[in-house]
């Protein structure tokens, strides 16, 4: 993740839960120990500088929540009940940037001696940088509430908003004039899976795809997910175009202007500034 914050790390070393996971009948009938290690990555400077408890993860609820996710809940593998556990504490502490969890096994079915079984796996918050624009219909409604529609996915936070501005159509010019906006916003979906939440958001505000650079109700596009590289017939990251897009640089710039392009290895407002140079303001109307 392209950030300059120190994380640290919150640990919490064999919580003994006692609950019902496993593939034979025995084991989800009569239960049994297991150890819950988590390793809990943030930033806790402000916490440190100001001694305020609600300013970092509080462990010992996180522990509490950790016994209550196990118990309420029944999974067959042990490699099932860690990822919905890393996803169940991401979605659950915000302040929380990465989760390693390990679920030990110590009384695992197997009939040699051995000390114990166990799957870890580390989960980590995506970073992801998305233009949207909208020219038919309200479009300043059209922007904020697909704004809160991606802050109320759980696996979805939005993180910051730039300002929205008026911008002149792109490549087709016979069409009203854009309202445009950045969003920056944390997602544990994958690219694929966060394209399809991000069209379902679009289809549900009217979005007809039938002119290329057409009129739109809304239009939601990545710009940059971390710092992938990634095409196929259906996405591609970084944004093949935005580097020659005013209305995509100009709010990406207010809200993060250091943010480097993997492949140019320029910055957001670096790449703004030469594309002023380019074609001047002509972008904002």
């Amino acid at each position: 993740m392209q950030n300059d914050k120190d994380y640290s790390l919150i640990r919490i070393k064999d919580l003994k839960v006692f609950a019902h996971h496993g593939v034979l009948p025995e084991e989800t009938e009569d239960g049994q120990d297991f150890l819950v290690s988590v390793d809990a990555y943030q930033d806790i400077t402000s916490a440190a500088v100001l001694d305020e408890l609600v300013l970092t993860t509080d462990y010992s609820e996180m522990s509490s929540h950790i016994e209550r996710f196990l118990k309420d809940n029944t999974f067959k593998l042990i490699e099932t009940a860690v990822e919905e556990l890393c996803k169940d504490l991401l979605t659950s502490y915000p302040l929380i940037e990465s989760v390693s969890v390990e679920i030990k096994k110590p009384n695992a079915p197997i009939s040699l001696p051995f000390g114990y079984v166990s799957v870890e796996k580390r989960m980590t918050r995506h970073k992801v940088l998305l233009s949207l624009g909208s020219n038919l219909e309200d479009r300043e409604d059209h922007l904020r509430k697909a704004i809160e529609e991606m802050d109320s996915e759980p696996s979805t936070n939005v993180r910051k908003v730039s300002s929205i501005i008026e911008t002149l159509p792109y490549g087709y010019e016979d069409q009203p004039k854009f309202l445009n906006c950045a969003v920056e916003i944390s997602t544990l979906l994958s690219p694929k899976d966060l394209l399809v939440f991000l069209q379902g958001i679009e289809q549900r505000h009217g979005r007809v795809r039938e002119t290329v650079w057409g009129p739109r109700t809304l239009d939601i596009d990545i710009v940059f997910y971390d710092e992938l590289v990634y095409g196929d017939s259906s996405i591609q990251i970084p944004h093949i175009d935005m580097q020659n897009r005013y209305f995509v640089l100009k709010p990406l710039s207010e809200i993060e202007p250091g943010y480097r392009h993997p492949l140019f290895n320029r910055t957001v407002m670096q790449l703004l500034l030469e594309l002023e140079e380019k074609i001047g303001e002509k972008g904002e109307a």
